[in-house]
């Protein structure tokens, strides 16, 4: 699919699409024709931007993303893969657990007003 009905379908833009592509968290092929620079985006991109927009909503860094993606590639060791993602699941963890506790500081503050 071209850009535009990317963009359409999954609700981002198409800077933050072209973002993702320069940064390597999607992918995309020369389109068919010979007259345009128009790129083809496979299906599967869309199932990978709700995911990298869900955790960049979530405070993800680049950074963090491009590990993910490349775990999830397997362009790299099935081991190291694992504790990316081992290591990401527990600072999310963490960063619940920190939500969590504002969240019950502020509900009983609200109490008391």
């Amino acid at each position: 699919m071209k850009i535009g009905e990317l963009a359409e379908r999954s609700g981002v833009t198409r800077d933050t699409i072209r973002f993702y592509e320069r940064n390597g968290l999607i992918v995309s092929t020369p389109g068919n024709s010979d007259t345009n620079n128009y790129r083809d985006y496979p299906e599967e991109s869309l199932f990978r931007l709700g995911f990298l927009t869900k955790a960049r909503e979530a405070g993800m860094s680049i950074a963090d993303l491009k590990d993910i993606a490349n775990a999830m590639e397997g362009s790299c060791d099935k081991d190291v893969a694992k504790e990316v993602f081992r290591a990401k699941i527990a600072e999310l963890q963490d960063r619940e657990n920190q939500i969590r506790s504002v969240i019950s500081f502020l509900q009983t503050d609200l109490e008391t007003l």
